[in-house]
């Protein structure tokens, strides 16, 4: 999620990418709006990692996604990158929240990991989900990353984030005790 990087953690995530999802205040908070060559290049240098990957950028959930997504499309067309992006609709996006709305799951907005479980629901016969943890420590009591490859920290309980992820868990964790999904957030087991 977010544009996360591959390399330097091959041993956790695997190696292969063929589908990527980017919120578009990535460009701002990550790549400072693009306003340098400097990271200009340094977002080139990202997007070319992807190869021929999906790029999956919700550009209309939030307020100035689509100016991001302006410049991200001028960017690709510029290094004539192979890489596909592609913007879900904002319909598709209500249909989401709704759906988890009327099953009684009172979201705000999902996060990107709830959106993807929910698409590939209608796609695959198993779903694995791997350290999906809205919880600032770990079972240990360790402090646990927002996001495995950045120091970014979430108040999870604040109710002015767009996001409800302690709920979000709470329902995945009754998923995976109905048997819907498998959700893995200790160390994973070899088969």
């Amino acid at each position: 999620c977010n544009l996360a990087p591959v390399e330097g953690y091959e041993r956790d995530v695997g190696s292969r990418v063929d589908f990527v999802t980017m919120n578009p205040s990535v460009v701002e908070r990550t790549y400072g709006g693009l306003r340098t060559k400097a990271d200009h290049d340094r977002f080139g240098r990202r997007l070319r990692a992807l190869n021929s990957s999906i790029l999956w950028i919700p550009a209309f959930m939030a307020k100035g996604g689509e100016q991001h997504v302006e410049i991200v499309n001028n960017l690709l067309l510029t290094l004539g990158l192979p890489l596909r992006a592609a913007f879900p609709s904002l319909r598709l996006m209500h249909a989401v929240r709704g759906y988890w709305l009327t099953n009684k799951v009172y979201i705000k907005r999902p996060t990107t990991g709830l959106l993807m479980y929910t698409l590939a629901t209608r796609f695959c016969r198993e779903i694995h989900l791997y350290g999906f943890w809205p919880f600032q420590y770990n079972i240990a009591g360790k402090p646990v990353r927002y996001h495995y490859y950045e120091g970014l920290r979430y108040r999870y309980r604040s109710r002015a984030g767009p996001h409800t992820m302690p709920l979000e868990y709470r329902t995945l964790h009754r998923l995976h005790s109905l048997g819907a999904l498998k959700l893995t957030t200790g160390k994973c087991t070899g088969r």
